[in-house]
């Protein structure tokens, strides 16, 4: 029997179809959402603006819905303190959410296909929507560095050495190189995100410093009837270069945090 059409035309009819994105009724997002958008949007912004100490909801007042990752997973239990997950372009982080499950998460995304994942904490609700960035206002970062780590109530630090001698870290976010550092997380999780349009050619320092533990309420609210919380922690460090790209390069890297005021090297790399 003869196939309407040719073998190889449905070969490339089959490597076109896209698969339907997760859905799950119980997480909503409010954005990303899914499709295609173009076009500058107001208060797209490379930078950050930061409140120390950081909150679990950490976008700044007024950001772009299109740089921001937004919503409820309404299944969570309240005060659980479980962390839900977070997949950005296949780069996974944990998810702090508030006591109704919310989270709101800036985010600088790249032009060209995007993907965000939602999941909960035990990981049986998921939502993943795709898009497609196209001509944002926000200028791509060449290179990202992305800091997460496995403990609530912990502070953790990124630290970066550009090969001009310039220090991003929490206390000078911006150099005038133009690379920055997004919001200073010190409520666990994370992330934070180092980010770079124009990154300078020669050698660079990734650094994460164990900050400090939090604390866990005895009987009450008071910090000073808490005790001190400064369990081990494990950093997931993300290097992404030319992101969005034919040339997209990403390597994971697994920092076990043992001690407050621990510093660690973690990489030392080229670019290009």
């Amino acid at each position: 029997m003869k196939l309407p059409y040719p073998p190889v035309i449905l070969l490339l009819c089959g490597l076109f179809t896209l698969a339907p994105a997760l859905a799950d009724s119980s997480i909503h997002l409010d954005t990303p959402r899914g499709g295609w958008r173009t076009g500058a949007a107001d208060n797209e912004l490379f930078e950050q603006t930061v409140n120390y100490p950081a909150s679990s909801v950490n976008t700044p007042a007024g950001q772009s819905d299109t740089a921001r990752i937004s919503g409820q997973i309404k299944g969570a239990p309240k005060a659980s303190g479980e962390p839900g997950k977070l997949i950005v372009n296949g780069v996974a982080m944990p998810l702090k959410l508030d006591g109704e499950g919310r989270f709101d998460r800036p985010f600088s995304f790249t032009n060209g296909s995007n993907s965000v994942e939602v999941r909960s904490a035990d990981g049986q609700q998921r939502k993943r929507v795709q898009f497609l960035n196209s001509g944002g206002g926000a200028t791509p970062p060449k290179l990202r560095v992305l800091l997460s780590w496995d403990s609530d109530n912990t502070d953790l630090d990124l630290h970066l050495i550009t090969p001009d001698g310039a220090h991003v870290w929490y206390g000078d976010r911006v150099a005038p190189n133009g690379a920055a550092l997004d919001v200073d997380v010190t409520t666990g999780y994370g992330p934070e995100i180092f980010a770079m349009p124009a990154p300078l050619k020669g050698q660079y320092l990734v650094y994460v410093n164990y900050y400090g533990g939090g604390y866990r309420s005895t009987d009450d609210d008071d910090e000073s009837q808490s005790d001190a919380v400064q369990p081990l922690t494990t950093a997931q460090v993300t290097l992404i270069t030319e992101e969005g790209t034919p040339n997209e390069k990403t390597e994971s890297f697994i920092v076990p945090m043992r001690a407050p005021g621990e510093l660690t090297l973690v990489k030392r790399f080229s670019y290009p």
